[in-house]
């Protein structure tokens, strides 16, 4: 990537060099540019909030900036894409958007996410830092910035507007507002489950901002839990890519004796997780983890994974998450030990399992979700 502080060398985390999606885009570009035409002084705390693999820290890294990031993924690629650029260790922060922010902010760099709860939650939570002299500048592709997205700026930081777009990414421009009221923080946000869902039924969700279908049960997990394995032989279950948890809460519920462990690469997704298990009472053991699917897990140590695999990477559509999954689940379980995997029919989903399992069985299917099992022989 070209800059006018060097061309760092970036790359995605975990290294695939089949993977021919970059470790930045043109929005990176962009902000970075914005800063050295216009001059923007550096000196001060410089925090970049949503920076995707690191591309903008590690551009900018003389300055001794901070990272806020909901994802392990991109912190490691950061961390990484540091390393290999020769950055000195600790001249970047690393932090996670569940980590108190830092007190004050003279240049915030924000890449605009897919979600605009957690847009709305880091705002909130990084508003009282900032001051009437803080430089803010918002930066994404023209399709993930939205009316909505400049209305959050503006009701949160103050006046803002965007730039012309270059090669499909725009800049938003906000003018901090010291004297504005802002609204209160709502997250995390709490919702009561329906009756008809097994186990878990009336339990309470708790979602912090960015996790999926923030305010209401997907249809997808709806029906996932309607076809949960049955509980009762204890052994160690695990929630892949948990979300806010609900699938190991049921399944903790449904068997107290099991050992649980919610794993997702999201900050936010695993804190929420370890709420609704809280919040439920639930009895038995569980522990919570953020990382990379089932990477850390001993080989042959698990009974059991369920599995509602994303197949999105930000804006782009990719499998490989998904299949990483399966491979980790399949090294994780012992012999005898099942993946159970909601997903959408048209993904077909069984022709990986049964290229990596042998095996793939429909436990329940209806026109718009399927849910397969998969045993390790």
């Amino acid at each position: 990537m070209t800059t006018a502080w060097g061309e760092p060398v970036l790359a995605r985390f975990p290294e695939d060099p089949r993977d021919r999606l970059r470790a930045w885009d043109a929005s990176d570009e962009y902000l970075l540019r914005h800063l050295a035409e216009r001059r923007i002084p550096l000196s001060g705390t410089v925090v970049a909030v949503g920076d995707r693999w690191g591309a903008l820290v590690t551009a900018l890294a003389a300055h001794r900036p901070t990272q806020i990031t909901d994802s392990w993924l991109g912190q490691e690629a950061t961390r990484a894409n540091l390393a290999r650029n020769g950055v000195e260790p600790g001249a970047v922060r690393l932090l996670t958007t569940q980590d108190p922010p830092p007190d004050r902010i003279d240049v915030l760099l924000v890449r605009v996410p897919k979600s605009l709860a957690l847009l709305e939650d880091q705002l909130l939570r990084l508003a009282p830092a900032v001051h009437e002299d803080t430089v803010v500048v918002g930066a994404g592709m023209v399709k993930e910035i939205h009316t909505s997205t400049l209305d959050l700026f503006a009701r949160i930081l103050g006046p803002t507007r965007t730039s012309l777009a270059e090669k499909k990414a725009r800049l938003i421009l906000c003018t901090p507002d010291p004297t504005l009221r802002r609204p209160g923080n709502p997250w995390p946000y709490r919702y009561p489950l329906p009756d008809g869902i097994g186990p878990v039924s009336g339990a309470t969700v708790v979602n912090h901002a960015g996790v999926f279908c923030a305010d209401r049960l997907d249809i997808g997990t709806r029906f996932f839990l309607r076809h949960l394995p049955a509980g009762g032989n204890g052994g160690r279950v695990v929630d892949l890519g948990c979300g806010n948890g609900v699938v190991g809460t049921a399944m903790a519920l449904a068997d107290p004796r099991a050992e649980v462990l919610f794993v997702d690469e999201s900050f936010q997704a695993v804190a929420s997780a370890q709420a609704t298990y809280r919040e439920n009472d639930v009895p038995g053991h569980a522990e919570f983890r953020v990382g990379d699917g089932l990477s850390g897990v001993p080989a042959g140590s698990v009974d059991l994974v369920l599995n509602n695999p994303p197949f999105h990477s930000h804006q782009a559509t990719t499998d490989a998450t998904a299949w990483r999954m399966f491979t980790g689940a399949r090294r994780a379980l012992r012999r005898g030990g099942e993946l159970w995997v909601i997903g959408n029919r048209h993904l077909g989903y069984h022709v990986k399992l049964r290229r990596l399992f042998g095996n793939s069985e429909v436990v329940a299917s209806d026109p718009k979700f399927v849910v397969l099992k998969a045993v390790k022989r």
